[in-house]
């Protein structure tokens, strides 16, 4: 083993010691990084990558979708989109048991198209849902595993923000990675429902029944969430059809929420500074995670070390699906320990090119990760969405919470079994981007 591979391994164990120090994941990636590079270069090397990486992550054109596409996402949440697009889909699926919670299921992957964030969904949908299902008596179980299982595919629909930073570090093309989102989403979703519907078969009083509403009252109430229809198909159809970049997507989508927001005077001018300030403190996490692992990724680069792997991947006998099932067991542990942003801005610059050795489809690969890191949110230690949804409802004990999204995990188990076997899920629609 070379001096230099052995520093990486050193750097490494080092920045693991410094999360459970509970050090911001950023600033522990930015030090590793410039002393690791510092010791394999020289003072004025590392003080130079420090400078000019920083300076590249904060003034880098495609980063400037993330401020939008959250903002985008606030400004949905300050103005009652996301009340109302939970209203829409409790009348149309209410009635049937366990129906609140395939409501909430419903409303976050409705919500995840306009946010992109996994806690923003959790924390808008357990705000307007958690309450809604303690009126009708659902259990504690279903009611709280739903919202912290539901927010997660707030990271799989376009726009996710997990998804740009993927592109963004892989140099691949954020509009198809949106669009390789699309029909996943709606699977896991398809699966989230029908896990809710044989869970209530085997626990009845988990999830009593709803009002009824007539079919007119249901059509009626799709037409009150048009505006989250025209800014989806607006942001996603532009891309699609190549009329802009996810950059003026972003900014579309902003503008026209914003608009609409105003237009139907449902957004006031402090929770339009509330929109900003979220905005501007989200923004800059996520902006400032990337600008530490582009740090610690070039001193990964200059130990070798994802060289070395994929040499030592391309030498071993087992199969490329062994080896996924490896990479994919590496993120499922890492998500319970690390937030999935962290994970993947820490592990791509390692397994990208593995990966992208054994031939496969970068961008289903992004995918696959993306639901695996949707395991890890709400799973424990970490389990962010479970957090979340504790703080939202502090009389359920944490326990029953992470019993309750059991059967979750199981779908997306299942899900990414599909994905795995059926790459073309992911792959169909972006082959029809040129």
């Amino acid at each position: 083993m070379s001096e230099y591979v052995m520093v990486g391994l050193i750097g490494i164990a080092v920045l693991l010691l410094l999360f459970f120090t509970r050090l911001a994941v950023a600033y522990a990636m930015a030090v590793v990084g410039f002393a690791g590079y510092w010791y394999l270069t020289n003072f004025t090397a590392a003080v130079s990558l420090l400078s000019r990486d920083m300076y590249d992550v904060f003034s880098s054109y495609s980063l400037a979708l993330v401020p939008l596409f959250v903002f985008m996402g606030f400004i949905a949440y300050y103005s009652g989109v996301s009340a109302k697009l939970y209203d829409v889909a409790y009348r149309c699926m209410g009635r049937v048991r366990g129906g609140l919670a395939m409501a909430t299921v419903a409303a976050c992957t409705a919500f995840g198209a306009i946010c992109g964030s996994t806690t923003a969904t959790a924390a808008t949908m357990g705000t307007i849902g958690l309450p809604e299902m303690k009126r009708y008596n659902y259990g504690q179980r279903l009611a709280t595993g739903c919202v912290a299982a539901g927010g997660g595919i707030g990271v799989l629909m376009p726009p996710s923000v997990i998804l740009i930073i993927y592109g963004i570090l892989t140099q691949l093309s954020i509009g198809k990675l949106f669009i390789a989102g699309i029909i996943p989403a709606f699977l896991i979703a398809a699966l989230f429902i029908v896990a809710i519907v044989v869970y209530c078969s085997m626990y009845p009083e988990q999830g009593a029944r709803g009002e009824y509403f007539t079919l007119r009252e249901r059509l009626c109430a799709l037409l009150e969430i048009w505006e989250t229809g025209v800014v989806f198909f607006v942001v996603m159809g532009g891309m699609f059809f190549g009329f802009f970049t996810p950059t003026k997507a972003g900014a579309v989508g902003s503008f026209a929420l914003l608009v609409i927001a105003v237009a139907q005077r449902k957004l006031s001018w402090q929770n339009f500074k509330n929109a900003v300030y979220d905005t501007l403190k989200t923004s800059a996490m996520v902006i400032m995670l990337v600008a530490g692992a582009t740090i610690f990724g070039h001193f990964l680069a200059l130990t070798r070390i994802p060289m070395e792997g994929a040499n030592l991947v391309a030498t071993l006998n087992w199969p490329g699906w062994a080896i996924i099932t490896f990479i994919c067991f590496i993120y499922l542990i890492g998500g319970c320990f690390i937030d999935a942003l962290a994970l993947i801005t820490l592990t791509i610059p390692i397994f990208y090119p593995i990966v992208e050795s054994l031939g496969y489809d970068l961008i289903w690969f992004g995918v696959i990760i993306v639901l695996i890191t949707q395991m890890g949110i709400i799973t424990p230690p970490v389990g962010v969405n479970v957090y979340i949804v504790k703080g939202l409802d502090q009389d359920v004990p944490l326990e029953e919470i992470f019993i309750g999204v059991i059967p979750f995990l199981i779908a997306l188990f299942v899900g990414t079994a599909i994905m795995i076997a059926f790459p073309s899920i992911a792959t169909f629609l972006p082959n029809l981007i040129r």
